[in-house]
Parts: C-alpha cells; structure tokens; sequence
C-alpha cells in the first residue's frame, strides 16, 4: 500500500497555523498526510503569539523558505505544497526549488516581477509601513485594520469572530523584502518562474481581496510565460482575503482537491 503524500499548509502574515486545521482534517480524510507548521518563532498557540510577539519578529522571506526546506528535507518524498497570502509566495519559491511535488498558491503576495500595487493593497498594509522601524518589528492589527485587509467580504460579526480566533502578530520584513523586490536584483521574493520541470501550480484569487488584488495574482501568473509547466488560475468573484478561513472555506479546499485529483502529483526526489 502506498503511503500518503504529504501536504504542507504555509500560513501568511497575521494567522496562526492552526488556522489550518478544518483543511487539515478534510485531507486527512482524503488520503493525504497533512500538516501545518509554523514560521520560524511561531508558538504553538494563537495566545502565545500574542503574549510573545518579538518572538516572531525579524524573519524574512528567505529564513521562512529556509524553514520549510528543512522540513520538506526530512519527508521520504517531495509534497504538495498549500500556502495563503505571503504563504502562497513561499509555496511558489519551494515549487520553483524543486522542492515540492505540486504547489497551491491562494491570494498569494506579489513576487519580484509583479508590478500591480492597488492602493488597496497599500491600505492593507499601511499598519506596517506607517513606521520604518517595523521591518524589525513584528506588527498586531486591530479588528478594523483586519476587517478591511481579510474580513471586508464577510458580516462584521464574522470578521470579529475570526480575529478574535486567529490572528496573531505579523514580521514586518517579509513586507518590506516585497516592497523593494522590483529594484533589487537579489529579492528574496524572486520566484523561479522559468522552471520548466516542476510539478503543477494552481493560483487562486478573491475577487474582493483588498490586501491582494486579483490583479495582482493575474499579473504573477504572467511571469510563468516562459514554463511548460501546468500552471493554472482560478478566481472566487466574491471572497476576501479571508477565504481560507472564512465560512466558505470548503468551496475553496474542494476546488483545490477537485484540481489535485487532475494533477495526480506524485512525490519523489
């Protein structure tokens, strides 16, 4: 009997991991090997987070991916690979690395390259760039700072709900590494794109989103032109940022195993 293949959640920025876990129970019950760990520095609780949030501060984009990498290291095959928001850049970089069987990338922050920046997406983040002194930082948002950034498709009574239930601090510095990207050569939110031999990507994107556009996810897919490899996009017309989270999320976790079962990804080295 062939053993399950492993799936690996990547939070983005103000979410715990175990904001993962209704995902994680619904694979499991499909056959795979879930998992959801943490950035570097993450506690294992949203309440520890938040009593602790320097401990999470200072970690870039590249000290994330570095992280997955050595987990990914330590599986018997390669896995598919699920990330949201800043996570879904992470899951592109490690499927780019070849590191990955197959990758998901929901409402994923822009990679170098990119150039959309909807003011939007820089009222979304303005908690972070208010004050230079974050990108060292780790940076909290208030209910209405997360209701306009995730919640702003959902009842305020749901925002709440869910900020009181998931978020924690957020680093600045991933933010700032892809505010720069564009004009340095070396970003660490450069993305293999031309990697013809990786395994399938599938981008997804909310059409409500305020912290990532669906522009800004129809303008990444333009930077796989150039790969032969199966990349696909797939829009949700009214969701937020929210969506991996939100009541909805089954639609979206369903469209993503319906998409795996075409892909039929396979692990290996």
């Amino acid at each position: 009997m062939t053993a399950p293949l492993p799936v690996i959640f990547i939070h983005g920025l103000w979410l715990h991991s175990t904001s993962w876990q209704p995902w994680i129970d619904l694979f499991r019950d499909e056959g795979y090997d879930p998992s959801a760990p943490g950035w570097p520095g993450d506690p294992d609780t949203v309440e520890e987070a938040r009593q602790n949030p320097e401990s999470i501060a200072g970690h870039g984009i590249d000290d994330v991916v570095e992280h997955y990498a050595t987990l990914i290291a330590d599986l018997p095959v390669r896995p598919i690979v699920i990330g949201h928001s800043f996570g879904g850049m992470i899951a592109q970089k490690l499927l780019g690395q070849d590191r990955a069987a197959a990758a998901v990338a929901i409402d994923a922050a822009q990679i170098k390259g990119v150039l959309p920046l909807p003011l939007s997406a820089l009222r979304a983040t303005f908690p972070v760039f208010k004050n230079p002194a974050n990108k060292h930082r780790s940076v909290s948002l208030t209910a209405e700072q997360f209701r306009f950034a995730f919640g702003n498709a959902l009842s305020e009574e749901e925002s709440t709900t869910l900020y009181e239930r998931w978020t924690i601090p957020a680093p600045g510095k991933p933010l700032y590494e892809a505010a720069s990207a564009n004009f340095n050569p070396h970003s660490p939110a450069k993305v293999d794109t031309q990697n013809s031999g990786r395994g399938p990507l599938l981008l997804i994107s909310g059409g409500k989103d305020h912290t990532v556009p669906e522009t800004v996810t129809r303008a990444t897919l333009k930077q796989y032109r150039h790969s032969e490899a199966v990349t696909d996009i797939l829009n949700f017309p009214d969701r937020g940022h929210s969506l991996t989270i939100d009541d909805g999320w089954r639609e979206v976790a369903d469209t993503v195993l319906g998409w795996l079962r075409k892909q039929n990804p396979e692990g290996g080295r």
